[in-house]
């Protein structure tokens, strides 16, 4: 499904639909926030900076994503 199709679906009327989209969105923005963290981490940033674009702590982001590095 596409993007467009899964925010309005997640804004519907359907609560089955928009569960089953809001999932989908979510599990969409973890893939997401694990590559570009892992990118970030390989072009240098520290953990702090990590935290400070995610709007986190640096302990919430290293405890994430700390292993994966």
């Amino acid at each position: 499904m596409a993007t467009d199709a899964l925010t309005d679906a997640a804004a519907g009327d359907d609560p089955a639909a928009g569960l089953r989209a809001v999932r989908s969105l979510r599990e969409l923005a973890d893939r997401l926030e694990t590559l570009q963290v892992a990118r970030a981490r390989e072009l240098g940033w520290s953990w702090q900076q990590v935290a400070e674009a995610l709007g986190v702590t640096k302990q919430a982001v290293h405890k994430k994503h700390g292993r994966s590095s």
